[in-house]
């Protein structure tokens, strides 16, 4: 069998991540099943959220990918699942937010962050140890959580405390379980790779394209923030200037779904 080089592979893998960001975002269909109140499609949703969720599934992999026994599998994704958790139910029901795109940049910047400390990047380039892996990835959960929150805000979830919560936290157990399916196809594929010659030879090469995959991403995140802050400052009109990257109509649908509430 023919196999493609890991060098012509990535740009295709990279030219495939606005496909992902296409998906990855809660679609008309998904906001009037959330509006029609059954919880069950607020799991179905959450779950996948997680599955079209690529920046959190790069840094999760990115989390596993030298991770050999159990018990550090299940240290380092409980405490990435805990810190999630917290922003994601916490900022959602007290309705915090920011502008999404700058969070998913900065959820970017966190994928860019473990592919350069997986390939040694803080002894080679600072001559420093790497910082505490654990509070990295309890901190980097935190600010996944927040950009969870950001586009769950995005739906109106009724004024009704005891409702709101419930359709919160049902959202959440869909995340969670989306990231066990999603962690599980990571762990079986890492450790068939693991056993092959080819893990040791191309796993520098592996985080390196998860360093460009989080460099992509920052970059689309920062240019659908200049059109969310600056939508005139560019050379062709709004409705010419068509996108592949993430939810570039979500702004205006959502304001028109509050409108229609109000």
């Amino acid at each position: 069998m023919h196999k493609l080089p890991f060098n012509r592979l990535l740009p295709l893998l990279l030219l495939a991540l606005p496909l992902l960001a296409a998906a990855h975002g809660i679609s008309d269909a998904d906001r009037q099943h959330m509006l029609d109140g059954a919880y069950l499609r607020y799991i179905s949703l959450g779950a996948s959220h997680m599955l079209t969720g690529y920046d959190h599934l790069l840094f999760l992999f990115g989390v596993v990918f030298f991770l050999t026994t159990f018990k550090d599998v299940a240290k380092f994704v409980t405490v990435f699942t805990i810190g999630h958790c917290i922003t994601l139910v916490f900022a959602t029901y007290y309705k915090i937010t920011w502008n999404y795109y700058l969070v998913d940049a900065m959820i970017a910047l966190s994928v860019i962050y473990k592919g350069f400390d997986n390939n040694g990047g803080f002894q080679k380039y600072f001559q420093m140890a790497s910082p505490n892996l654990l509070a990295a990835v309890f901190g980097f959960g935190l600010l996944h959580g927040f950009g969870l929150s950001t586009r769950l805000q995005q739906l109106p979830l009724g004024d009704d405390s005891t409702a709101m919560l419930l359709r919160i936290l049902s959202f959440n157990v869909g995340v969670e379980v989306g990231q066990i399916a999603a962690l599980t196809a990571m762990l079986a594929l890492l450790a068939i790779w693991r056993k092959r010659p080819s893990f040791a030879r191309f796993s520098f090469a592996a985080n390196l394209a998860i360093v460009y995959a989080g460099v992509y991403l920052l970059f689309t995140q920062l240019h659908g923030y200049q059109h969310d802050s600056h939508p005139d400052s560019f050379r062709f009109p709004a409705e010419e200037h068509r996108h592949v990257h993430e939810d570039m109509d979500i702004g205006n649908s959502t304001d028109d779904s509050r409108n229609s509430l109000k």
